[in-house]
């Protein structure tokens, strides 16, 4: 039996859309076609049990979007009800019945006097349409205005949670899209609420039809007026209350779901809780009532009851708010005497230091004011977005937090808990930069440009047109920051890329380049041995977004090189076209710094494997005259306004490249086989033979 409803419940899931359409259809088909008297008694039924559905479920969800299809839901059920109002109509006029479920409602009701119904009917319908839907139409109308006007201010919130690591990417797209949800819910209740409103009306036109009409019709074949008008009388009230007791139930539903506070709770938890929630409240409640029911002219008997209710309610949330207060005074005292470790507030375990966070003076908190577009929060955000789409590289969200012993204009950044950067920024201030010299001829205070290390000026915002007739370069603060930050995350990318990033990168194309992943990994190489070649290409700045040209230059050299170092140069060449574009200059030409073929020989005859890599191995006075020499050639073509790179020969390109690094970081070194046969190349300069 089980297994058959599992059965049924699948299919009907599966065939949901076919279901919920053909039902649409069949509403609008009832209105027209004649139904039998006891094929709309179930129909009825049918009714009142979704209305108690509806009611129940608005009660048990915790927060609206669990019930998000409640407003199309409502002009279905609305429909529903007038289908079934117009069918019981078509019957009462018809046949002068309609029923054993109308015939009921209208006996029960009415008794011997349709006019008690007629009362209760309209008290009813006054009751739905002043009280419940008009107010749960305006708290709908105030929601949705409310909830988008927020709506700025939520998302930006999100972004901060994002970028200070609080939630994910996942998490974050998730509350942006339930934010959304929110505000379209409400903004449909608003409109959804005018069904019920108008529905009540409707029934309440149907009943005088069906009153009027059929005391006329059946007076007119020969009936009685009183016995057509009381026969009539509870047919119209029995079918009015057995359509309107479920537009009520729907009606309290909606005003439920729209008047509730998003807590996480059911409504049922939430009132049980605040309502019954602290014992002095029903105590002082119980006394009241009590007291009330002594007074000679008040009942005593109903006033004593529920004032002992109340009361025993209260005493017993004071005996368990006493046994909680007894029990941790209890633990309390066992941890003093050390039977009882106490609670860990936070498992040190699981703690993980941050890939990069930024740490703020307190005069430079309101850079990261939220109701500023240009805050901090949303800068780091697209710096994020850029490094992805220059880079290739996915930078987890920064934290941003003040640290009260820094400076107040102070700044730092740092990488896995330790600091590599750090500058000082003026909120008031703007930067100014010399293009052709640092003689400024404007007052400020005196700085270096963080990024770059440039000579640069602090200056007023009164100084800023003064500056712009000298033709400095002006800057603001949050940009001067943003670069800063920017430039860091690039040099220090090789060391955010770690496995776990690596893995996600490769999930990200995994869809489309499924076959290169699997034959590379873990047959050809480990995730790991990969992570070490994207590192090797980031360390000089190559672009890594190509994803499945390293892969599959990996995956082919792959069996028969092992040297990490040699795999790189592999992907290098593959890379060729994106590693020189970079280094291109106006005129699409790649200026270059050669190196002289006998100084060539000595680095390639001195080259030794070591921890870091190959190096050559050189005198220190050897060394020195290079960089003399390098320095100086450099100077020259910078003088120039170019920007060079250093062209070698592939044999020696890593080695050469690893000996210059560290006095020369971000020169960049190409060997001739890295250079498209179409990309024109200009000596600028030589390093000369030492």
């Amino acid at each position: 039996m089980e297994a058959m409803l599992r059965n049924i419940t699948n299919k009907f899931q599966k065939h949901s859309e076919l279901i919920v359409a053909f039902i649409t259809v069949a509403i609008v088909g009832v209105i027209i076609v004649p139904l039998p008297s006891k094929l709309l008694d179930i129909l009825l039924v049918t009714n009142i049990g979704l209305g108690v559905s509806i009611l129940l479920l608005s009660l048990s969800v915790k927060n609206v979007l669990q019930f998000a299809t409640f407003p199309t839901l409502l002009l279905i059920a609305t429909m529903f009800r007038l289908s079934l109002n117009i069918s019981a109509t078509r019957l009462i006029l018809s046949e002068g019945d309609a029923g054993f479920v109308i015939n009921a409602f209208g006996s029960f009701v009415t008794g011997s006097n349709f006019v008690v119904g007629v009362v209760i009917y309209l008290i009813i319908v006054i009751v739905q349409i002043i009280v419940v839907t008009n107010g749960a139409s305006r708290v709908s109308e105030v929601s949705a205005r409310f909830t988008l006007d927020a709506m700025p201010g939520k998302q930006m919130a999100i972004d901060a949670d994002l970028n200070s690591g609080l939630i994910d990417e996942e998490t974050s797209k998730i509350r942006r899209n339930n934010l959304q949800r929110e505000a379209n819910f409400y903004g449909s209740m608003d409109g959804a609420s005018k069904f019920t409103k108008g529905d009540a009306i409707a029934g309440i036109i149907i009943t005088v039809i069906n009153l009027v009409g059929g005391v006329i019709i059946y007076a007119l074949q020969g009936m009685e007026i009183m016995e057509a008008l009381n026969r009539f009388g509870n047919l119209t009230i029995g079918s009015g209350l057995a359509n309107l007791i479920p537009s009520l139930l729907i009606s309290i539903a909606s005003g439920i779901l729209v008047t509730r506070s998003d807590d996480g709770k059911t409504f049922s938890k939430s009132v049980l809780v605040e309502l019954f929630g602290i014992s002095d409240v029903l105590m002082v409640t119980s006394a009241v009532l009590i007291i009330i029911s002594l007074v000679p002219s008040f009942p005593t008997v109903p006033f004593l009851i529920v004032g002992v209710i109340v009361g025993s309610i209260g005493y017993l949330l004071k005996q368990n708010e006493k046994a909680e207060l007894e029990a941790e005074q209890a633990r309390e005292m066992a941890i003093k005497i050390g039977q009882v470790k106490p609670r860990e507030v936070e498992d040190i375990s699981s703690f993980q230091v941050e890939p990069i966070s930024v740490e703020i003076g307190y005069g430079l908190i309101s850079l990261v004011d939220e109701s500023r577009d240009d805050n901090l929060v949303n800068h780091i955000t697209s710096i994020r977005r850029q490094c992805a789409l220059e880079m290739g590289i996915m930078v987890n969200p920064i934290r941003v937090r003040d640290n009260l012993q820094l400076e107040p204009n102070e700044y730092i950044i740092k990488i896995k808990g330790n600091k590599v950067a750090s500058g000082a920024l003026y909120t008031n201030k703007y930067l100014v930069i010399d293009p052709g010299s640092s003689d400024f001829k404007i007052d400020g205070i005196k700085t270096k440009e963080p990024a770059f290390g440039i000579d640069a000026l602090w200056i007023d915002d009164s100084k800023k047109d003064e500056a712009e007739l000298y033709g400095y370069t002006i800057v603001d603060p949050i940009t001067v920051f943003v670069t800063h930050l920017k430039e860091e995350i690039k040099d220090n990318s090789p060391e955010l890329l770690g496995r776990q990033e690596v893995k996600q990168l490769l999930e990200g194309i995994k869809d489309k380049y499924d076959v290169v992943i699997d034959e590379l990994i873990p047959d050809i190489l480990s995730l790991g041995e990969v992570q070490k070649v994207l590192q090797n290409l980031l360390r000089e700045r190559v672009p890594i977004y190509d994803m499945v040209t390293i892969l599959e230059s990996l995956a082919d050299n792959g069996k028969a090189i092992k040297d990490l170092e040699l795999l790189t140069e592999n992907v290098r060449h593959a890379l060729k076209r994106t590693l020189v574009k970079s280094y291109l200059n106006m005129e699409g030409k790649l200026e270059v710094i050669t190196i002289h073929p006998d100084l060539e020989e000595l680095v390639a005859s001195n080259i030794q494997k070591t921890m870091s890599g190959s190096m050559p191995v050189l005198k220190p006075n050897v060394i020195n005259k290079l960089f003399d020499n390098l320095n100086k050639t450099l100077n020259e073509t910078t003088l120039k306004g170019m920007e060079p790179v250093l062209l070698a020969s592939p044999r020696i390109r890593v080695a050469f490249r690893n000996l210059i690094s560290f006095n020369f970081p971000n020169t960049a070194v190409l060997s001739i086989n890295e250079v498209p046969n179409d990309v024109e190349i200009e000596a600028v300069g030589m390093v000369d033979n030492i």
